[in-house]
């Protein structure tokens, strides 16, 4: 499988900049929520108001607690790092901590970084860099099923629903493996190909690569990127609707969100319409694609409200509604392999 392995010394700390808004800390929230066992604490400057709920460090005190690496756990639109964070970045690698990131500029492009990682021994790892010598996509039939997340925003929950997918069908004994599409994935995951940063012609055939061929009863979770109503990021949506040809999906959904994350102008779409418009694309490749549950991201919900939020969305389309991590995605697999054995 041509796949880019991704691998970094532990324990980790996350650099969260000075971001003021947590859509924009899903890589360094998501490394502390799937694997705090190695994350030490977190960087923050001082405008920063997001916080993982770990400890704050300062990179002499991150370096005296055995910290090997930090991790840009933020980003901007666009995927830059600001000039503010520079120095604090070349303090980091100086000290000889390894510095990761998931973002569109290359590390080794900052003023002065790749001279401190120099002086400091510590490597520059970039996540997003897609392997080479992708092949178009065929469209062509692949044996093992597949299940891929979508959603009707960015940062809503695509991710953390297909981890726990993966892992609940782990636990039953059912074969499955989480394909990781986006940078903090692939930091979890450990290897996967970073969907947006490939070639717009080469997205479906990336996807096919991802999730290649596979024993009857084993299940690719595929991890969704972008959206379909998105005016910026559907391109990747598509191309894995197409691409991985996946026989379902879960439409992951923010019940808070009324407009599109940074793109105020334009309304969040219902799941019903996620619903038609992903089943009618994905059918291309796979004619049987289906959509078997719903994934709310409730965290900012109040807790006493959850219960009956989730039933409304289950009344209104009739398919199991799960928040993973506040209940775990039981009533989905049971859905999906009852969709299957039918």
């Amino acid at each position: 499988m041509n796949e880019q392995v991704i691998r970094f010394a532990s324990p980790f700390a996350v650099f969260f900049g000075d971001i003021t808004d947590e859509i924009y800390a899903k890589t360094g929230l998501g490394l502390v929520e799937w694997r705090r066992e190695e994350c030490a604490g977190q960087l923050r400057l001082p405008a920063c108001t997001v916080d993982a709920g770990v400890p704050d460090l300062t990179v002499a005190a991150a370096r005296a607690a055995g910290v090997r690496t930090v991790i840009i756990g933020s980003a901007a639109v666009g995927g830059g790092i600001p000039p503010s964070w520079v120095a604090s970045l070349c303090e980091a690698a100086r000290a000889g901590l390894d510095i990761v990131a998931g973002l569109h500029v290359r590390l080794a492009s900052l003023p002065g970084l790749a001279e401190a990682a120099a002086a400091g021994k510590a490597r520059l790892i970039d996540v997003r860099v897609p392997p080479s010598r992708l092949p178009v996509g065929t469209g062509l039939r692949r044996s093992g099923r597949r299940l891929l997340t979508v959603g009707t925003d960015c940062a809503c929950g695509k991710k953390y629903t297909a981890l726990a997918l993966a892992r609940e069908l782990q636990q039953r004994g059912i074969p499955s493996s989480f394909r990781a599409t986006g940078q903090t994935g692939i930091m979890i995951a450990g290897e996967g190909i970073p969907i947006d940063a490939v070639v717009a012609d080469f997205v479906t055939g990336a996807a096919e690569v991802l999730s290649p061929a596979n024993d009857p009863g084993h299940w690719d979770v595929i991890e969704g990127q972008g959206a379909l109503f998105h005016p910026g990021y559907l391109q990747v949506t598509v191309g894995l609707l197409v691409g991985s040809q996946p026989d379902a999906f879960v439409v992951c959904h923010d019940p808070l969100r009324r407009t599109v994350s940074g793109w105020p102008d334009f309304p969040l779409p219902t799941i019903a319409a996620v619903i038609k418009r992903a089943t009618a694309i994905g059918s291309l490749t796979n004619p049987a694609i289906r959509c078997v549950g719903i994934s709310l991201n409730t965290s900012k919900v109040p807790p006493s409200e959850r219960a009956a939020l989730l039933a409304r969305f289950a009344a209104e389309t009739g398919l199991p509604c799960v928040d993973p991590l506040s209940g775990g995605v039981g009533p989905v697999v049971d859905h999906l392999l009852e969709s299957v054995s039918g």
